[in-house]
């Protein structure tokens, strides 16, 4: 299988990075390059490539307009030289993330990723309208990207058991890892799913699908929250009042 792709990049070195990393690959072909985002939809929409290595900063358009304007529907690797996007990349729906500047291991590990979905994958309706809606904020998040040692990685948003204000980040507490992300608390709260998010406390947001037991704490009616990785978590008295409002 020959996987086509497209280079849709603003930044000379980046093109050439990502044409010279695809060209290792035998079974990866570069169709085409874009230096702005109103080439990019001109170019994908009449090449139809399978996979767009996409800038999310551009000239013209950006990466969230070319993916409102696109008729086809490819895979998309993004691309940024902007920590804050991958850090804060919201449910992107692409394979990956990749943040300049990458090596070639952690392209290639991109790539072996986007041969492996069009390889076990069907085709499908297309996906550019959630994915323009999830680059814009709307709609719960089912994965963020996050900072691991020296790369990115997602981590899918059910995995999550707790999230913790610490002043202007957010450590998020997910398999045992524990990942340090440049967002507000209330930020990331707006894009959680109520109903299985709840912020018992103002630092404090727990996933109900972890916790195993709540147990009274004092005369104010406050909760201690314990969860399944053997965190516990007091609750405010407004936090606790709205978990009450859960027990049947």
């Amino acid at each position: 299988m020959v996987v086509r792709a497209l280079i849709a990049e603003d930044e000379p070195l980046a093109r050439r990075t990502l044409r010279e990393f695809a060209g290792e690959l035998e079974w990866m072909q570069v169709i085409g390059e874009a230096a702005d985002g109103a080439e990019a939809v001109r170019m994908i929409d009449a090449l139809a490539p399978d996979l767009v290595f996409l800038d999310v900063q551009m000239p013209e358009l950006s990466g969230l307009e070319v993916l409102r304007r696109i008729r086809h529907d490819p895979e998309v690797v993004f691309t940024t030289a902007h920590d804050g996007y991958a850090v804060a990349a919201f449910e992107l729906e692409a394979l990956d993330y990749l943040l300049k500047p990458f090596g070639r291991e952690r392209f290639r590990a991109a790539a072996e990723r986007v041969r492996r979905r069009l390889a076990a994958t069907a085709p499908g309706p297309p996906r550019t309208r959630e994915r323009a809606a999830a680059l814009d904020g709307t709609g719960p998040l089912e994965r963020l990207f996050v900072r691991h040692r020296d790369r990115v990685v997602p981590v899918r948003v059910e995995e999550i058991a707790r999230l913790e204000a610490a002043d202007d980040y957010v450590t998020v507490h997910a398999g045992g890892q524990q990942y340090l992300v440049s967002l507000a608390l209330a930020d990331l709260e707006r894009r959680l799913d109520p109903a299985r998010f709840r912020r018992v406390h103002r630092s404090h947001i727990v996933n109900l699908d972890h916790v195993v037991s709540l147990r009274p704490y004092d005369d104010a009616r406050r909760f201690v929250i314990t969860l399944r990785d053997g965190a516990e978590v007091l609750a405010s008295r407004a936090g606790s009042l709205e978990l009450r409002e859960l027990i049947a």
